[in-house]
């Protein structure tokens, strides 16, 4: 399993960004595949994740909820992460993560049982900073 962000930056107040996490090495359309970010002595956070089964469920923070929006490319196994009207508060090295062995969506629960398992995978993360 390999997953790769990609997409981060600096900005100021209000800008924005597409990340992207491209994956391999499991099957994408039965998957989860989740945004989390930790910033500078602040606890992991999971900001979005969707479903690529044919629910096609989407979970979002309150934190960022009307401001990102997550997006999956079948084809080439992409998620994409579409980060509007950005904060300083935003500002964060991001993670895109999956676990084969919880592929079904349990909204924000999901980021805990990836978190508590043994089996998940996430990338080298992509640093978004926001500038005020």
């Amino acid at each position: 399993v390999q997953l790769v962000e990609s997409g981060g930056g600096s900005v100021q107040l209000g800008g924005s960004l597409i990340l992207s996490c491209t994956s391999s090495g499991f099957t994408f359309d039965d998957s989860v595949i989740g945004w989390f970010r930790q910033a500078p002595g602040k606890e992991r956070e999971g900001v979005a994740c969707i479903s690529n089964n044919d629910d096609g469920h989407v979970y979002y923070a309150n934190s960022v909820k009307g401001r990102l929006t997550i997006s999956s490319d079948s084809p080439n196994n992409t998620v994409y992460l579409r980060m509007n009207n950005l904060e300083p508060e935003d500002t964060a090295v991001y993670f895109c993560e999956t676990d084969p062995l919880y592929p079904g969506y349990q909204g924000p629960m999901w980021f805990d049982t990836v978190a508590a398992g043994v089996a998940g995978y996430w990338g080298q993360g992509t640093q978004v900073s926001v500038s005020s």
